[in-house]
């Protein structure tokens, strides 16, 4: 038997939590994050069924961890470097400006001296990455102009812990060896970056063909979960955050083929993780602490976050954002981050801040929290009537989002692709096979290893914002999967769809495709007429009996599929023998198809 209070006991709060307040509070307009953070806060400092914390905080930072992940999956490195700009200009002008304020205002109250006030006002001037893309995330902002510029600061935020880090034992009492070994740290942190885009340009994709051609699932989403997590590790080693790590893995395998099957694979662990992050934040608030200093804590907060914004919004107009634009990004960061709780930890350990003044700290930090997605929701209040700014495409990530999602790429979907790239479309194309991927990067095509039977696969794969998903898998099983699960969970796409045969065409038909065609349908046609104009029928006239045929063969399938409604479906869907054509050739020639059918005559689908 499990004792109460043990780590299973915790995990089935912690979840049954989560389960009941998620949508509770999303139902109220007020979103999961908000419920999230009740969650902890009833559980831990309310009713104090958990107590060790810590722990649980430690566990869920891996929320963040996978969430940087699949950020830097949607980030192709050439759109990184366009947001240069944003990431070392507004970024930088951010940290220090909001630093310096908030250590003057640090240092004028008296909560330390002028090196503990430096800690404390830059501590204070990053903001919670987990809070913000959340936010971000569940506005489907993610990919707005906005969007991208508080991701830019936000990205300079997880640089910047590592010279402020750099900072504390620079200010903290120590020997000159000690001082020195920042720039020594600087130089290994570099080398480790320059070390794993050298692994990302050129180990991690063949790894993964190699993974692929085994076609066991489990270990795809191993080798997934160890490149998130061994890149975190790498880069903790070094002094970088985890966060850090796993987002340059994702920009490392943007452009790659597996980049959708990846994002897929992580999705439920960063979710869950993430939800467990934010309770645990709810869990680690002190209410003694506020209690016992509320009358300074609750107005420090407000000061605190009302100069961060200004201060936000005053450089994103500076650097010609619209005023409903800086007014969502000043809303969406005036929170501080949870590197704030490791530089006030470390330097109450360098002797720079008292244990007090760093629960103190902690309180404000994780208050601050709380009051985002308040914030974030008021900020509509203070918008213009402007009209919104479009989404920039070149960050929706690499190939998701296309006119056409094609599933299959044999050689069906090899040439409708290349009519469809001939027209300029944009065409997002996965396929489930490791080797098929390999030979048409050979030739110029972009595909993407993906299994297109799973939801996930596909969402990841940008069918929502596709026009027409075309779906041209070989096999009529798979077909016909992912033909009811585009349906059932997708019913406003439209769907084309290749056809195994005759019987296949009825039941795609039945289904309700919106297009089908038979795969050897219409090359049968074109061979048949040019066998007649090598025979000596003039061109014309082998066209039109090609019309006829196809325009006979249409009228039948149509009847068939009433007859199949009629009759019953199964017994014509599910029948060996194709019914008897409308034209009877003089001479007939029975042949036994793939699919065990008996073939009697030409068939061809249209429109």
């Amino acid at each position: 038997m499990t004792a109460p209070g043990s780590l299973f006991t915790e995990m089935l709060l912690l979840l049954a939590g989560a389960v009941i307040a998620a949508p509770i509070f999303k139902r109220l307009g007020l979103g999961t994050v908000l419920g999230y953070l009740a969650v902890g806060v009833i559980i831990g400092p309310v009713f104090q069924r958990i107590t060790d914390t810590e722990e649980v905080l430690h566990v869920a930072e891996y929320g963040v961890v996978f969430l940087l992940f699949v950020i830097g999956l949607e980030l192709k490195p050439s759109r990184l470097w366009q947001m240069r700009g944003d990431v070392f200009g507004l970024g930088p002008a951010q940290v220090l400006l909001s630093g310096l304020v908030l250590a003057a205002l640090s240092f004028e109250t008296g909560l330390a001296n002028w090196q503990g006030s430096l800690i404390i006002g830059f501590g204070l001037a990053l903001s919670s990455t987990a809070f913000a893309l959340q936010l971000l995330n569940d506005a489907g902002d993610i990919n707005s102009r906005y969007g991208q510029r508080s991701f830019s600061v936000l990205l300079f935020q997880d640089l910047a812990i590592v010279p402020l880090l750099a900072l504390i034992t620079v200010l903290a009492p120590g020997t000159e060896e000690q001082a020195a070994t920042p720039l020594v740290d600087f130089a290994v942190a570099v080398a480790a970056i320059a070390a794993m885009i050298v692994a990302g340009k050129y180990l991690l994709n063949p790894m993964f063909q190699i993974i692929a051609r085994t076609g066991a699932r489990e270990v795809m989403i191993a080798a997934a979960l160890l490149v998130v997590l061994g890149s975190a590790a790498a880069m903790q080693m070094v002094g970088l955050s985890m966060a850090m790590g796993a987002f340059l893995s994702g920009v490392m395998l943007a452009e790659s083929s597996y980049r959708h099957e990846l994002e897929a694979d992580i999705e439920p662990f960063r979710g869950l993780l993430l939800a467990l992050f934010f309770v645990a934040v709810g869990l680690s608030l002190e209410l003694g602490v506020i209690i016992d200093h509320i009358l300074f804590i609750v107005p420090a907060v407000i000061v605190f976050m009302a100069v961060k914004a200004l201060v936000v919004y005053w450089l994103c107009r500076l650097w010609g954002s619209s005023h409903n634009d800086a007014i969502q990004i000043a809303f969406l960061l005036p929170q501080g981050g949870e590197f704030a709780f490791v530089l006030f930890t470390t330097a109450t350990a360098a002797g720079l801040l008292s244990s007090s003044t760093a629960s103190m700290l902690i309180a404000i930090v994780t208050l601050s929290m709380a009051l985002t997605p308040l914030g974030a929701a008021l900020a509509k209040r203070f918008m213009s009537g402007e009209t919104r700014e479009e989404l920039d495409e070149d960050f929706a990530g690499a190939g998701a989002g296309a006119d056409v999602l094609m599933i299959g790429f044999s050689r069906f979907g090899q040439i409708a692709a290349q009519i469809l790239l001939a027209g300029g479309r944009d065409v997002t194309v996965i396929d489930d096979s490791a080797d098929r991927i390999r030979q048409a990067a050979n030739f110029g095509f972009r595909i993407y290893f993906g299994d297109g039977t799973r939801r996930d696969v596909l969402v990841s794969s940008g069918i929502e914002r596709a026009k027409i998903v075309v779906v041209a898998t070989q096999k009529r099983e798979t077909t016909n999967k992912i033909v009811e699960l585009i349906q059932s969970d997708f019913p406003n796409v439209r769907l084309f769809s290749r056809s195994y045969d005759r019987i296949h065409s009825l039941w795609l038909r039945e289904k309700g495709v919106e297009y089908e065609l038979r795969e050897t349908l219409e090359s049968g046609l074109l061979f048949g007429a040019k066998t007649l104009e090598a025979l000596g029928m003039p061109e014309a006239r082998a066209g039109e009996i090609l019309e006829d045929i196809r325009r006979r063969d249409e009228e039948r399938l149509q009847i068939q599929a009433v007859e199949g409604i009629s009759a019953g479906r199964d017994k014509l869907f599910n029948s060996p023998v194709k019914p008897e054509p409308l034209i009877k050739p003089k001479r007939v020639t029975v042949e036994e198809d793939d699919a065990g059918g008996v073939n009697t005559g030409l068939s061809v689908g249209k429109w």
